[in-house]
């Protein structure tokens, strides 16, 4: 089984990648950790929205209008 890095895996990669990266200038510089963490968690919030809003996980509009099976 062969398996592809996707979009979204990226996403998440890049959200924790920021929050670790947050935490360790907070920690490793005089730069004040929940300083640095707010930083890094909004830049984290830019991603999630760009993840969700510009490179939304549908097609076109006509996806979101879809009937899900599951919940009937």
């Amino acid at each position: 089984m062969n398996y592809t890095v996707q979009y979204y895996d990226l996403v998440l990669v890049a959200i924790f990648a920021t929050m670790a990266t947050g935490a360790g200038i907070g920690v490793l510089t005089s730069l004040a950790l929940p300083t640095a963490v707010t930083i890094a968690g909004v830049t984290a919030a830019l991603l999630i929205a760009h993840g969700l809003f510009v490179n939304g996980p549908v097609d076109g509009p006509e996806d979101l209008t879809d009937e899900v099976e599951a919940l009937n």
